[in-house]
């Protein structure tokens, strides 16, 4: 890959805005930190925003999809078909990240990379068929640098669609039935754990399940003698098209000044990716929840993130970061609404 646009610098976020941000939470009408992580969101916020008042008005979300040919090793509880499916659910209206996004007002594209159904046609979607789903990772590399690069692009080009549309935040959302092996695979080389440590039951997978998951992965591992300090090599033997996609879009989203709002398991594992390809971009993300799958614990913390949420969550789709979307809102509102002590004419404390 010789156009490695990924490279480029990120935007920094704004340290003066975060600066008066600060100032106006110390005049705020209530005592010094009563409010929590909201009040530490609000600069954050502030500093992504480049104003010390931010706003959440214009939310964009991204699902991305695609098939994977790991699905052979008979690691999933449900059939490829799943994900063909589900991305007619999601433009029809039905999905859970459906309804989120109606109710946050948020724009809802959905991208389809490559299913295992090359003749699928969808009105509402963008179908660009890198391939029938990625190859068996257990067997072969999942994809060719050249379905590598398009996926990358693919995520860039999502986020670039939302940047020209205004969004303040950009929410990434993942369907594609085996992908939570896929990403229990990546972040095994990433984060130089064994594949049992990260390994859950996705779907549904019964004890048994798992293990037989974990020993595809440790196989597989084996096979494409993968190194943490090479993560477009871990994402293109044994990644997933749209776990490329989400990383991309991460990573552009930050070169062009725009919050990110990373979902469960498998966006982390992406915005992990995409923190090693390129370290800036991590100023930008913040991080939604954390899901039940069991590997997430251990990917908040190499990736120093403070979830927003803790509710048991392992849908996908970005359905969890769109639960979080209103608490980030509200955090914005307390911020720019509030009275200060000299506005609400309130006795402030001793100097």
């Amino acid at each position: 890959m010789t156009q490695m646009w990924w490279r480029d610098a990120c935007q920094a976020p704004d340290t003066a805005a975060m600066d008066q941000a600060r100032a106006r939470q110390q005049q705020l009408t209530k005592p010094a930190g009563s409010l929590g992580q909201l009040e530490g969101l609000a600069v954050r916020l502030a500093g992504l925003q480049g104003c010390e008042r931010p706003r959440l008005t214009q939310v964009a979300i991204s699902i991305f999809a695609g098939d994977h040919g790991v699905v052979e090793e008979g690691i999933s509880a449900y059939p490829q078909a799943v994900t063909g499916q589900m991305l007619r659910n999601f433009v029809g209206g039905g999905a859970a990240i459906s309804v989120l996004a109606r109710e946050l007002g948020a724009s809802l594209e959905v991208v389809d990379l490559g299913t295992i159904d090359p003749a699928l046609e969808l009105p509402g979607v963008h179908h660009l068929r890198l391939g029938a789903g990625t190859a068996n990772f257990a067997r072969q590399s999942a994809m060719t640098d050249a379905q590598l690069a398009a996926a990358l692009q693919a995520g860039r080009d999502s986020a670039l669609r939302a940047v020209d549309a205004g969004a303040q935040l950009f929410i990434g959302g993942e369907m594609g039935i085996g992908n939570t092996t896929a990403a229990a695979a990546v972040a095994s080389v990433l984060l130089g754990c064994p594949a049992q440590e990260l390994t859950g039951p996705g779907t549904g997978l019964d004890p048994a399940g798992v293990r037989h998951k974990a020993e595809v992965i440790e196989r597989a591992l084996v096979l494409h003698a993968l190194r943490a300090d090479a993560p477009l090599q871990a994402l293109r033997c044994v990644g997933g098209f749209e776990i490329a996609a989400l990383a991309g879009a991460y990573l552009a989203c930050a070169q062009h000044g725009v919050a990110v709002l990373v979902d469960g398991f498998i966006c982390s594992v992406a915005a992990l990716v995409a923190a090693h390809l390129n370290p800036q971009c991590r100023a930008w993300l913040l991080f939604a929840h954390q899901g039940a799958e069991p590997g997430h614990k251990a990917l908040l913390a190499a990736l120093q993130a403070e979830p927003l949420l803790a509710l048991g969550l392992r849908l996908g789709e970005g359905s969890g970061a769109a639960l979080a979307v209103p608490l980030l809102r509200l955090a914005c509102a307390l911020h720019g609404q509030m009275a200060t002590f000299a506005e609400a004419a309130v006795a402030d404390r001793p100097a």
